[in-house]
């Protein structure tokens, strides 16, 4: 059975469109038929992510609005045989997100995807509300900051009450914490929250910890989602969290330093 997954923070610049392109990826990697879908009209970002900002003709809004079929609005991914893309307008304002609208586009790709992952812009406004209420599954993206923290605590009773599952008395969305941006340094220094004390706070499931790297802006300057990048923190972050998101059982890394064993030792003295 198809699922909606939305990928969601309270606040702006957590790495919501770079783990929702990794997300859609790695869900394809794992032979599964994906699209991510960009809900930031005005200000998409998605394309660029993915590397297919000049391949866009017809946009979300268009399907929306009659002027274009599903089918000629999406974009097929070049490098993974099972990733689309569905890019949002730029020129159009969130008001042109009409939950009919929406709820029309999702039911046509249920029929032909295992997954759907939203790219919700950030907050509680219309485009965000509309992307969270069609919502299975939701994985929220925080970094661990005091203020992005709080904020998708209030994402989180968003998603418990206005919700489609929540309206119509279905099983609750299920609800993922993907931490980015983690710095180790920074947390023994007292200047960032660990993953334990965002834990207490949120006290949802811990899918990921995506630590800070300069993979992550490599990657989105040459349009390729990060998780294919194999040989990355990140990239094996979103891979572990993906293989998470479908049931397996991945111990979690990058949440503490990792001890060098003795030859790992000896040849950093010798270096």
């Amino acid at each position: 059975m198809s699922k909606v997954i939305v990928m969601t923070s309270g606040k702006g610049g957590v790495g919501k469109t770079t783990s929702a392109a990794a997300f859609a990826a790695g869900l394809a990697q794992r032979g599964h038929t994906t699209v991510v879908v960009d809900f930031d009209v005005g200000l998409r970002n998605l394309d660029l992510v993915m590397g297919c900002e000049r391949r866009v003709v017809f946009d979300f809004i268009n399907v929306i609005n009659g002027d274009a079929r599903l089918n000629q609005a999406l974009i097929k991914d070049k490098r993974l045989q099972n990733l689309y893309i569905l890019p949002t307008s730029q020129t159009r304002d969130k008001e042109a997100l009409t939950i009919e609208g929406v709820r029309r586009t999702l039911d046509q790709l249920r029929e032909d995807f295992d997954y759907i992952v939203c790219d919700s812009p950030a907050g509680i406004e219309k485009g965000a509300v509309t992307a969270l209420y069609f919502a299975d599954e939701a994985v929220i993206v925080t970094n661990p900051e005091v203020s992005s923290v709080r904020d998708s605590d209030r994402i989180l009773g968003v998603l418990q009450s206005k919700s489609r599952r929540a309206e119509e008395g279905l099983d609750p969305v299920g609800e993922h914490l993907l931490l980015t941006r983690y710095d180790l340094d920074r947390v023994e220094r007292g200047e960032m929250l660990s993953v334990d004390d965002v834990l207490d706070i949120l006290a949802i499931d811990l899918l990921g910890v995506v630590p800070e790297d300069q993979a992550v802006l490599r990657a989105s300057n040459v349009g390729q989602p990060v998780i294919l990048d194999g040989e990355s923190s990140p990239g094996q972050a979103y891979r572990d969290s993906v293989s998470r998101f479908l049931g397996e059982d991945i111990p979690h890394r990058f949440l503490k330093r990792e001890k060098r064993g003795v030859f790992q030792r000896l040849f950093r003295r010798s270096a």
